[in-house]
């Protein structure tokens, strides 16, 4: 297949769905599984192989900051000393694509939680940084 670079994705056309509930703020979202390997030695071997023991699910979220959502959400089970699990759906699909690309990523839980953060004459964002237990793909682009 000859590459067309008007396939390339842009990601205006993404979305984010937080507990069911459409994200119409968001700017950006980064999930990624990193394997955790440990180091095995070979009799004979001048370069050690590795062996995966591990993944590490990680994701970062950006909006704009147009209301208090996210302290609101997480402040009470943080007090109580409750960790409050979460589901995303990120579903991009560009229209000069025809394709469209979702992942669910489910077990995510805040790392941490931004309570005051702006800046004179800066528009205002959330940052917030997750992990993740498990994620499932539910279509992909061909």
């Amino acid at each position: 297949m000859a590459y067309d670079e008007s396939k390339v994705i842009n990601g205006t056309f993404g979305y984010l769905w937080l507990d069911g509930e459409l994200v119409q703020e968001i700017q950006s979202v980064k999930a990624t599984v990193t394997p955790k390997a440990e180091e095995v030695n070979q009799s004979g071997q001048m370069v050690s192989g590795t062996k995966i023991t591990g993944l590490e699910c990680k994701g970062e979220l950006k909006t704009n900051k147009i209301n208090s959502r996210w302290i609101k959400l997480m402040s009470e089970s943080l007090r109580a000393g409750k960790q409050r699990s979460f589901t995303i759906i990120s579903k991009l699909a560009d229209p000069s694509n025809g394709g469209t690309e979702r992942v669910k990523l489910t077990g995510c839980v805040f790392s941490e939680l931004s309570l005051v953060d702006w800046e004179l004459k800066k528009l205002t964002e959330d940052s917030l940084n997750f992990n993740f237990k498990d994620w499932e793909i539910l279509d992909s682009i061909n």
